[in-house]
């Protein structure tokens, strides 16, 4: 029912043309409301005396009768242009993010003045649009993915598009079997039987995925759980440790099959994440396998099997960590995961940041050890500067560097490294002034 490849994408209902004149008309009407920089309060205002109902009436019959449902579409199209404009014309770059927004703001109240909700809903935010770009009509794509795209907080806070999306996550709205590019609701959407919901088709009804994958990955877990809890000292494998093994390989199969399908821009934190796992079972098991080729009771089979059980052993805090990835549907897992996921990428610049001044302490202790000509305590500088890191510094042994130098100098890597650690956005903030 799905195209089989990404650029046999179903054509657009209307001509790429008319949807590009009605986005440089919505572009022109902008320019003209907003002809100066002004603060974006005022535009945000539900009262704003710049975003008028005037103003929204005009965009909404930038179509006309015939391409209305687009107007959404080409406003976060405009939206783009604007970012972009932006982006180039430094000197301009506010007064551009205030149309920007401007779009984004005339875009939502569209939504969320129409009445018809069957025609907002298929017509207005799932229909495919395309545009002309050098004369090439672009791939075809509907107001929903444009909007997490261009992460248009205002369209997608609407209360039209988020109910799009809980009919697209119930499965109330479902892909025409005869027009993929088209949206129909499911017909036993009002009907309480429990059977008439029963159908293997509805598995393709996102909620019903996600229950799947968070029951396959508790029993995944489970099998886990069971395998490393049962060592087998001769080496075999036992059924669960069969399972689990067979488990892996479908997930790999299943990664593998989508990173295909959609190509670099599927990669991930969580991807990488499930392929590092996937990767440590994969040596766990073939060391298994190189351990079933030696005899019985031998040295070779007891040390491969053991150190196929110690990378098993390995991955049993990664098993548990990938059940969050199936609770972000859950409203309070989703927002932790995303406050994790901001801490995560702050303490890496910050230790991207802090690796320069790991190497300038490293550099001049090693150069203060080998005053004498000979360097014999490198390993012991690198340890007390990852202790110092992880908050168990050791100050013994360093009065031996060039006294009273190193000393001080190891205090003061010190606390560089713990006041950096207690602020790191001050820092971060200092750097990207």
């Amino acid at each position: 029912m799905l195209p089989t490849r990404r650029e046999e994408l179903p054509p657009s209902p209307v001509p790429p043309k008319e949807v590009t004149k009605i986005a440089l008309r919505l572009k022109r009407q902008l320019e003209c409301v907003i002809p100066c920089e002004l603060d974006a309060a005022r535009v945000e205002d539900p009262n704003s005396s710049v975003i008028t109902k005037k103003v929204v009436a005009t965009a909404q019959n930038a179509g006309g009768q015939e391409y209305r449902a687009c107007v959404v579409y080409c406003l976060l199209v405009v939206k783009r242009w604007f970012m972009r404009q932006a982006m180039l014309e430094l000197w301009d770059a506010d007064l551009h993010h205030v149309r920007a927004k401007a779009a984004d703001i005339i875009a939502k109240r569209i939504i969320e003045a129409e009445e018809d909700m069957g025609y907002l809903l298929q017509d207005v935010l799932l229909n495919r649009y395309s545009i002309l770009v050098s004369g090439e009509a672009t791939k075809p794509a509907n107001a929903i993915e444009r909007a997490v795209d261009l992460h248009a907080l205002n369209t997608i806070g609407s209360s039209g598009y988020q109910k799009c999306i809980s009919y697209l996550w119930r499965g109330w709205l479902i892909q025409d079997e005869n027009d993929p590019s088209r949206f129909i609701e499911y017909r036993d959407k009002t009907n309480t039987s429990y059977w008439a919901h029963l159908d293997p088709d509805r598995m393709r009804v996102p909620a019903y995925q996600n229950s799947v994958h968070i029951a396959f990955s508790l029993i995944y877990l489970a099998l886990y759980t069971g395998a490393i809890n049962t060592i087998n000292p001769t080496g075999d494998l036992d059924v669960v440790e069969g399972f689990l093994y067979i488990f892996s390989f479908g997930f790999i199969c299943d990664e593998l099959s989508k990173f295909w399908k959609v190509g670099i821009y599927y990669l991930n934190f969580w991807n990488a994440f499930n392929l590092t796992l996937y990767a440590l079972l994969t040596v766990s098991f073939v060391t298994r396998m190189i351990a079933l080729s030696h005899e019985l009771d031998s040295d070779p089979r007891r040390h491969f099997n053991e150190l196929s059980y110690n990378f098993l052993a390995f991955t049993a805090p990664m098993f548990w960590i990938r059940i969050l990835l199936f609770l972000d549907t859950f409203r309070f897992f989703g927002a932790m995961l995303v406050v994790v996921k901001v801490m995560m990428k702050e303490s890496l610049i910050f230790f991207a940041l802090l690796f320069f001044v790991l190497v300038g302490f490293l550099q001049a202790f090693v150069g203060m050890d080998q005053v004498d000509n000979n360097i014999t305590a490198i390993g012991f500088i690198t340890k007390a500067m990852i202790n110092s890191i992880l908050q168990s510094p050791e100050f013994s042994g360093f009065d031996n560097y060039a006294p009273p130098f190193g000393l001080i100098l190891y205090y003061i890597y010190t606390f560089v490294v713990m006041v950096g650690k207690d602020r790191p956005y001050l820092l971060l903030n200092y750097s990207r002034s």
